[in-house]
């Protein structure tokens, strides 16, 4: 049954006024109130205030916030992008893949995480929020080092946390392969001042994927195609940063024949208490189905882990920027949807709830994913 997201607002709305006028006034601290364009449907999309977006974040109901983005997918649909894509049956490049894994380790991914966990929050209009993307920023760029041949950059937003994108350019086309994680974290109480350390949400999918890039690297990647990381902002804001930069590609007519999206990669505990075996969760719905498909042939080749099969909904995150552009675009979770964390969003999205060695197939699928795909 599909929620109406006015009657969802309203009804929220009715429980945030009745809390001391105090309480109200913080809520929105620091916020404007300025209407926004929220779709909460491939149909369905309305103007609401910027306050709004919270009430629905706490709902639980998923949106994008398409204001300047309404006509993102415009042109590459004219352009049949996401149709001209053919995936391999099965991976190929083994030989390539292995010694890349080798390279994992996931005492780097624990000792990113923990200084990435340290700012107060990351939310991505707040001091802390420029200041963690600040430190990833300087974190992927002393990564790439070992590698003249690699651009990195800021992606910059008007918000002041800027996403990260790391680009390993391609020997012999001009296609590119996309791998995302988003940066921010946030409160849903108030998340502009209380803290947020987003261990899992997505601390844990930005040190995976960061892993994973610097394990290729130090195995002197090359790849036939472009290969990008990207760390977005302020997917909190309804998918702000991905959609930024995909609606600036499509202007480019960047030719992004996949993007794999790491959201939520280290708590299984749930699973585990459940009696299920460990897996990772591959998200079926609102995704590319020949890219997904794909995907569960690499976790059963690399992995050692199997995989789950799970549903998000709509625009979950960020991979959901890339298939509005008309970009196939696929995304991995740590469990099923109902298993995953539900300490997200609060001050209780910490280390300690995660597994390191579940974030460790993760990365191994990553890495194995951008050589893959390297050669298509």
């Amino acid at each position: 049954m599909r929620i109406s997201i006015l009657g969802a607002v309203l009804a929220l709305s009715s429980v945030v006024t009745s809390f001391p006028t105090s309480f109200h006034d913080q809520r929105v601290l620091g916020e404007s109130d300025h209407l926004r364009l929220i779709s909460v449907g491939e149909d369905h999309a309305e103007w609401l205030p910027e306050s709004a977006k919270l009430e629905l974040r706490r709902s639980g109901v998923k949106f994008m916030d398409i204001t300047g983005y309404e006509d993102l997918g415009a042109l590459n649909a004219e352009r049949f992008v996401a149709t001209a894509v053919k995936f391999p049956k099965k991976p190929e490049y083994q030989d390539e893949v292995g010694p890349v894994l080798k390279n994992l380790t996931t005492k780097n991914m624990k000792a990113n995480l923990e200084i990435f966990t340290h700012f107060h929050n990351r939310y991505y209009k707040s001091e802390n929020g420029a200041a963690s993307g600040k430190w990833l920023y300087e974190m992927v760029n002393k990564t790439a080092s070992a590698n003249p041949h690699i651009e990195v950059s800021q992606f910059h937003h008007p918000w002041g946390q800027h996403s990260v994108i790391a680009h390993i350019p391609g020997k012999k086309s001009n296609k590119t392969v996309v791998i995302g994680a988003h940066q921010d974290s946030a409160n849903l109480f108030l998340p502009s001042i209380l803290s947020a350390p987003g261990a899992d949400d997505d601390g844990s999918g930005t040190v995976t994927t960061l892993e994973a890039f610097r394990a290729l690297i130090a195995q002197g990647f090359k790849p036939d195609n472009n290969v990008e990381f990207h760390w977005y902002s302020a997917e909190e804001g309804g998918l702000l940063g991905s959609q930024a930069v995909f609606a600036e590609y499509e202007k480019q007519h960047r030719d992004v024949i996949a993007m794999l999206q790491q959201d939520m990669t280290g708590y299984n505990a749930k699973t585990i208490a459940n009696g299920g075996p460990d897996a990772v969760g591959v998200i079926t719905d609102f995704v590319h189905p020949g890219l997904t498909d794909f995907i569960k042939t690499i976790i059963t080749e690399y992995c050692d882990i199997g995989f789950t099969e799970t549903k998000c909904g709509y625009a979950c995150s960020d991979h959901a920027s890339a298939s509005k552009a008309g970009y196939p675009s696929a995304f991995v979770i740590e469990s099923t949807f109902d298993d995953s964390n539900k300490n997200i969003h609060t001050t209780e999205d910490t280390i300690d709830k995660l597994s390191f060695e579940h974030m460790f197939q993760h990365a191994k699928l990553t890495a194995a994913f951008a050589v893959e795909l390297s050669h298509l």
